[in-house]
């Protein structure tokens, strides 16, 4: 439909604060915001942030949406005209499994079965049946929707159909290298954690389950943005709309040792990026530059015409969604708490942690990322290169609100 990025990475490797990253448009080493539990309206430089939507009602939209778009706790009213179920709950609850802990792990969300349920009764499958009906409905207003799928978010119950998509005799697992974290520094083995999820996976025997349930709940997810883009196909908008499809992070399955995301590795801060701008990107089109969510900001300011915000941290990627192949020499930045920061090229991954301690991987010869090169004199003009985008301000953290 539109330009694919193959290489777009997040602006942190958690929920909160790339969603508020992506949707004010700055940076979480500019605002303090780094971790799930920080209320980002908190942040001296995000209290007055003119958010995304914000700034299309500013300029004639009506500006509504559904589903997780900003954090669960920290929605932000403010941001929009009208938001369903209400603008403090992102999406109608999902149907409860028959005992907390499903997988017998007793992790919490980290958990992971088969549901006996119709797909109408998930909150995902509501909150697309919502935003189809806007679709369709006559609009006075040009229209900022938005529609946030929660799944694959943990726990990953979904329907049983889903699960039978993926015979357990089928699952591949990653390839992981048992001594993969011998030559990480401690704090990159600290946010690795191979001691808890891992150890537990492993120990029950239920790694092949986990994959499983995982790809179960991407393709729950891809059944809804399939009913999306099919109502999209059949309504007034299909000429003059843009689409940017996106996820907020990365996730691993074991890879390094470690689960989930809260990382710096590629697992963790790769990401969905999709964008489809009739009359300027060519259908089918696939973009390997390097480009960052901090971009989708300026990006729609930019395809929409509206006056660019000032302070905004990313740029447009209109180049690229023009000409795929057109020079780039932005790297994308990833922030994992405070001054932890990824600089993300083409061909190189540079980590370097608060404590000055380092990682360095060649993308092209080690895509998994299994070598690290850091202490290698001969890199040295590779890792300075990369380290002249580490942020220069490192702000503290906001405090947590909950």
């Amino acid at each position: 439909m539109g330009t694919l990025f193959t290489n777009a990475h997040c602006a942190a490797p958690l929920c909160n604060p790339s969603r508020a990253a992506l949707m004010t448009g700055i940076r979480p080493s500019s605002s303090g915001v780094y971790t799930n539990n920080q209320p980002w309206r908190a942040s001296k430089a995000l209290a007055n942030a003119v958010t995304l939507p914000q700034h299309f009602t500013a300029h004639g939209y009506r500006s509504i949406g559904s589903g997780k778009i900003f954090h669960d706790s920290f929605a932000d009213p403010a941001s929009w005209q009208e938001y369903y179920p209400t603008k403090n709950s992102q999406k109608p609850a999902d149907p409860l499994p028959p005992k907390p802990s499903m997988n017998g792990l007793n992790a919490a969300n980290f958990d992971w079965a088969p549901l006996s349920v119709a797909d109408e009764k998930m909150g995902d499958h509501q909150v697309v049946d919502w935003v189809i009906r806007q679709m369709n409905a006559k609009q006075e207003q040009p229209l900022f929707l938005a529609c946030g799928i929660y799944k694959p978010h943990l726990p990953w119950h979904v329907p049983q159909k889903y699960f039978d998509l993926f015979p357990l005799e089928s699952i591949v697992l990653p390839k992981i290298n048992g001594d993969d974290l011998d030559d990480v520094p401690p704090m990159g083995r600290k946010f690795a954690k191979p001691q808890t999820d891992h150890k537990l996976v492993i120990d029950s025997g239920q790694w092949k389950q986990a994959v499983q349930a995982y790809l179960a709940c991407i393709a729950f997810a891809d059944a809804q943005l399939g009913r999306l883009l099919d109502a999209y196909e059949k309504s007034p908008f299909k000429q003059n709309s843009l689409i940017v499809l996106w996820s907020d992070h990365g996730w691993h399955l074991g890879e390094k040792l470690h689960w989930r995301k809260f990382s710096l590795w590629e697992e963790a801060t790769h990401n969905v990026l999709m964008v489809v701008a009739p009359g300027v990107t060519k259908p089918g089109s696939r973009c390997d530059r390097t480009v960052s969510l901090m971009d989708v900001y300026p990006t729609l300011v930019d395809l929409c015409g509206l006056p660019p915000r000032p302070g905004l941290e990313g740029v447009s990627l209109r180049p690229l969604l023009a000409n795929a192949q057109a020079k780039w020499d932005r790297p994308a930045v990833t922030t994992y708490f405070r001054n932890n920061h990824s600089i993300r090229s083409e061909e190189w991954r540079y980590i370097r942690y608060a404590d000055g301690t380092e990682e360095l991987y060649d993308r092209k010869q080690d895509p998994l990322e299994w070598k690290n090169l850091a202490g290698d004199s001969k890199h040295a003009a590779v890792k300075q290169k990369l380290a002249q985008w580490l942020p220069t301000t490192n702000v503290e953290d906001v405090p947590t609100g909950r």
